[in-house]
């Protein structure tokens, strides 16, 4: 009898940009470096699910895309936005949504997964500072708001 023992390798990369770290030192500062990641056009068309890493200091170690969805709505993951911050070496991560309707308001989902998250997050050490629902005219701050 042959069995193939062969198995499949995990790869897991980041590739930080330590050269020009920026800070975010308010919801602010978050939602102006987030809005940059959009491409011009899509912000109003459909659900992004966006995660910002931070250092210690409240530097941007980067940002990923968690799920992009439809017109009202959008997936998102704990364990795919954890193992993200793992990799980061994050101690801190902001969660950002965009809603094309342009209604800026937290819906019960909204406020679901960002509690979900801040479970998660909090037993590995890893402090959820924000969740901004944005749109291109501005935004809304869950911290703001003392909804987190």
């Amino acid at each position: 009898m042959n069995i193939d023992y062969t198995i499949g390798e995990v790869e897991l990369s980041y590739k930080p940009n330590f050269r020009s770290l920026h800070k975010a030192t308010c919801s602010e500062d978050a939602y102006r470096y987030l809005l940059s990641t959009y491409r011009e056009g899509t912000i109003c068309y459909k659900e992004y699910f966006k995660v910002l890493f931070l250092n210690q200091a409240n530097q941007i170690l980067g940002y990923t895309l968690i799920s992009e969805g439809g017109i009202t709505e959008t997936c998102a993951d704990v364990r795919v936005i954890l193992q993200a911050a793992l990799l980061t070496n994050s101690v801190a991560i902001i969660l950002a949504h965009n809603h094309p309707s342009g209604n800026l308001k937290p819906s019960k989902q909204d406020m679901e997964i960002t509690k979900q998250v801040k479970d998660a997050a909090q037993l590995m050490r890893i402090k959820v500072l924000d969740h901004l629902i944005i749109s291109d005219a501005g935004y809304y701050s869950l911290a703001d708001e003392g909804l987190l």
